[in-house]
């Protein structure tokens, strides 16, 4: 059995783990039993029914959180001409073409959110191996392919809070939604934002029930067993 700290076992006690807590709930005891000297991350850990030795049963998608991540993102463009021009205007803290890529094959990756424009995806293609593990890979799928026309919007939406999730391997999605420092409500707003994003993402393929477990945590205490039927039925206020 691993070995837990003073603090983690302190926070431990304030949580039954055979109690299935509402997501309220849930955020309440976390952030009450946070312990850390910094400000921890709120973490979800959501176990999905989906086969993800299938491609059609990958669950990727992107979330803009009302009230970000409370940390700061970089941003990362590539584009050239008067698409770069637009990216720096916009905000974009790293803009460039053939020496950008070349900075990041070399293992350059100290941004958050990575976007293209199309023009430059197929000189992009080789830096799979560098930020496809990393998911900071330009893809039209998640929106970072962009025309350069809509370049500020991304960017602005990048910086504000914009999320990726996706399964693992274990078919399981690893998302955060906050900081301990939030307010519950904004912690609330974040993960009926990020979940009813999640739940767009269900492939048609999987009949049933999508989640099969989920669990709330911080960066360095314990886990919240979550109502995965009220948790799936989150929706954004209006």
């Amino acid at each position: 059995m691993p070995k837990h700290s003073k603090r983690y076992n302190s926070a431990s006690e304030t949580i039954d783990r055979d109690e299935v807590y509402q997501p309220e709930q849930a955020i309440e005891v976390i952030k009450g039993s946070s312990k850390a000297k910094f400000d921890e991350t709120m973490e979800i850990h959501l176990r999905t029914s989906a086969d993800t030795r299938h491609a059609e049963q990958m669950v990727r998608g992107v979330a803009v959180l009302p009230h970000g991540l409370g940390k700061q993102v970089r941003v990362v463009v590539f584009a050239n001409g008067e698409a770069a021009d637009i990216a720096r205007q916009a905000g974009a803290d790293f803009v460039g073409d053939d020496d950008l890529i070349d900075q990041v094959e070399s293992g350059w990756a100290e941004f958050e959110v990575g976007l293209a424009v199309p023009d430059i995806m197929p000189k992009i293609g080789k830096l799979g191996r560098v930020l496809g593990r990393r998911g900071l890979m330009p893809n039209p799928r998640t929106g970072t392919m962009v025309q350069p026309r809509d370049l500020p919007r991304a960017i602005e939406e990048a910086k504000a809070g914009r999320l990726e999730f996706r399964t693992d391997r274990t078919s399981i999605i690893h998302s955060q939604f906050g900081k301990t420092s939030f307010s519950s409500e904004q912690l609330m707003d974040n993960l009926s934002v990020l979940m009813d994003s999640v739940m767009r993402e269900k492939p048609e393929s999987i009949k049933g029930a999508f989640i099969r477990s989920a669990y709330i945590t911080s960066t360095m205490g314990p886990s919240v067993n979550i109502d995965i039927g009220v948790l799936q039925g989150l929706k954004p206020s209006e």
